[in-house]
């Protein structure tokens, strides 16, 4: 008899989640942004050589923000999990996680690690992809059962 939740496939490894359409609509609006800001800044006549470079570091400044903001993902592989948020970068061995949580009005997936703490996995968040956060968290999910050591 067919169980009423369904258990997801094991992805194949290596394996990365990350949020694709927020890193489309970021990258996107940065390019637009850099090419708009510095084509005012090249274009307006009575800007000295330093005030439109100004314009195109700005322009570059802001793109690279959304680089940043678009970075985090989380790439699970034989031997564990690396997680890369805006700023930082963490490899986690599977034992050391016991649990993947997305609860309702999460941001962002939070890993429960064995040292007690709780670590935030931007790469699989909500944001405008629900269903596909939903999806990615139940594969981390299973991944982590089936290679984890801890016991539940």
């Amino acid at each position: 008899m067919p169980s009423a939740v369904s258990q997801p496939e094991l992805p194949a490894l290596p394996v990365t989640f990350r949020p694709h359409r927020t890193r489309v609509v970021l990258l996107t609006i940065g390019a637009l942004m850099f090419a708009t800001v510095s084509a005012v800044g090249l274009t307006l006549d009575m800007l000295s050589g330093g005030e439109r470079a100004s314009f195109v570091f700005t322009g570059a400044l802001l793109f690279g923000v959304l680089i940043l903001l678009s970075r985090p993902k989380v790439v699970a592989d034989e031997t564990g999990v690396t997680v890369v948020n805006l700023t930082t970068r963490r490899r986690l061995e599977w034992a050391e996680i016991l649990q993947v949580n997305l609860r309702p009005g999460d941001a962002w997936v939070f890993l429960n690690l064995s040292d007690g703490t709780s670590l935030p996995a931007l790469g699989i968040q909500p944001g405008i992809a629900r269903e596909q956060a939903i999806r990615d968290a139940r594969a981390l999910r299973a991944l982590v059962e089936a290679h984890g050591t801890h016991s539940d």
